[in-house]
């Protein structure tokens, strides 16, 4: 008990530590703390949203649903980035270099600005259509389009956040990016009431209000890690001598973000056809669908969160040329996450309903809701293991691989076959949720065999 007690109050220190050179499961602990409760408080962003958000109806439910199937695509960008920092970040402190992972993260930041500010100005005008073009109704674009801008024209922020947060967990500092994640997701629980409902006599903005709290909240968090990059006080750090625009290296970035990117735009992509799809059944559908995806985010994101302690281990253990201890990393990672995802399975089972009610009082939204639970989280032990092999792929710097295997499974298998149960087969909703249990499954299946033939090790 007193090694848990050290433990945990090591992973929530700002202490450095070298995690090549002591035992894994205690580089596991303390480096899967504070990124489980980092990736929890990224996970309560969604599920504060659509709780308020809720109260205002399915309309605006459906519109907060549509809008966060599009913008997964700004988050593959912004986990793309996010790859890429953390293996190039890892790697450089496992070779003890830090001056240059400080020359690092500025390109990396200054390459995740340039991109998402393009983004932004685009997705910013084209609001209205992007809604359209995902099965969003008159009433739907009428009543939402300005919380879509205001969600879209945000981008920057949304990218910068993962990208330093990746940055921090790459170098070991997960308790940083935890604490981001905290001052973030603190005001935005205060503002998103304020916001969208008002207060005394001022009625508020509304549906716009939860986007405007939620940019807000980001926005304090990055002025936060902002500040930790620069004041010196750390290893990794940001000093005058580091800024530099380095194309070469910006180039290298981008050869490693590519299979990062091309990873989570396969899986948005894949996610907002099964939305579209999820749409041909209506806006009880759609809102059942964007409660369940909501909470399982709230269950996914702790455990990439755990998965993440394996991508950082990879990066400085490959760094330290000390493989083996590597691939032991990952195969100790993945029994805890299965195990975790396991538990949440069986809570999803029995208590579905209960937790859906929460966000509606819609009977036949509650019920679509409660089977996506249920029929999804029946592969979460396959999920378990897969997210931490598609880390430990990343934090090794070889993106591509997972990219490759989404492509195969996600689009080639998961598509065809969720549109052959929900629309031939007359299965609905429920035909898409058991492609997803499915399919994933296999990914993981898959994602395995190719980490065991052991290729991974090589990557420089």
């Amino acid at each position: 008990m007193k090694k848990i007690i050290h433990l945990v109050k090591l992973s929530f220190q700002n202490q450095e530590i070298d995690f090549t050179n002591i035992s894994i499961k205690s580089a596991i602990f303390i480096l899967a703390m504070p990124m489980i409760i980092e990736m929890m408080m990224e996970s309560i962003f969604a599920v504060v949203d659509a709780f308020y958000v809720g109260r205002l109806g399915d309309l605006a439910l459906a519109t907060v649903g549509l809008t966060e199937s599009v913008l997964m695509i700004v988050y593959s960008i912004g986990m793309g980035i996010s790859m890429a920092g953390t293996a190039i970040i890892a790697r450089r402190f496992g070779e003890k270099k830090y001056k240059e992972a400080g020359t690092s993260a500025f390109q990396l930041i200054t390459t995740g600005f340039v991109l998402s500010l393009l983004i932004s100005l685009i997705s910013l005008f084209f609001a209205k259509d992007i809604l359209g073009l995902m099965g969003a109704t008159k009433e739907i674009i009428e009543f939402g389009s300005g919380y879509t801008q205001i969600t879209f024209g945000s981008n920057v922020v949304i990218v910068l956040l993962f990208l330093i947060n990746g940055i921090f967990r790459g170098a070991g500092s997960a308790q940083i990016a935890m604490k981001t994640l905290i001052l973030a997701n603190g005001l935005n629980l205060i503002l998103d009431p304020l916001f969208i409902f008002g207060w005394g006599s001022w009625e508020g903005f509304g549906i716009e209000g939860a986007a405007i709290a939620t940019v807000t909240g980001r926005s304090v968090g990055i002025i936060y890690q902002v500040y930790h990059l620069i004041n010196g006080k750390k290893l990794l750090k940001i000093a005058r001598e580091n800024i530099t625009l380095k194309l070469s290296e910006v180039r290298h970035i981008l050869k490693i973000a590519a299979g990062g990117m091309g990873q989570f735009l396969i899986d948005s992509a894949s996610w907002i056809a099964l939305s579209r799809i999820v749409a041909e059944s209506g806006e009880s559908a759609i809102a059942g669908y964007t409660i369940a995806f909501r909470v399982i985010i709230f269950t996914i994101l702790p455990s990439w969160g755990l998965s993440g302690a394996a991508a950082t281990l990879v990066g400085q253990n490959l760094g330290a040329n000390n493989p083996l201890r590597a691939e032991k990393s990952v195969w100790i990672t993945a029994k805890y996450n299965m195990l975790f995802l396991g538990g949440v399975m069986v809570l999803f089972y029995f208590f579905g309903t209960n937790i859906s009610s929460l966000f509606t009082s819609n009977s036949e939204t509650i019920s679509i809701a409660n089977s996506a639970l249920t029929i999804i989280t029946f592969g979460y032990v396959f999920f378990g293991l897969g997210m931490v092999i598609v880390q430990a792929f990343n934090g090794a710097g070889d993106t591509k691989t997972p990219m490759f295997i989404n492509i195969l499974v996600l689009w080639f298998m998961e598509l065809p076959f969720a549109y052959y149960l929900a629309i031939p087969c007359d299965m609905g909703p429920k035909g898409v949720f058991i492609s997803i249990a499915v399919c994933h499954s296999i990914h993981a299946i898959v994602s395995l065999f190719i980490f065991k033939r052991g290729k991974w090790k090589t990557i420089k």
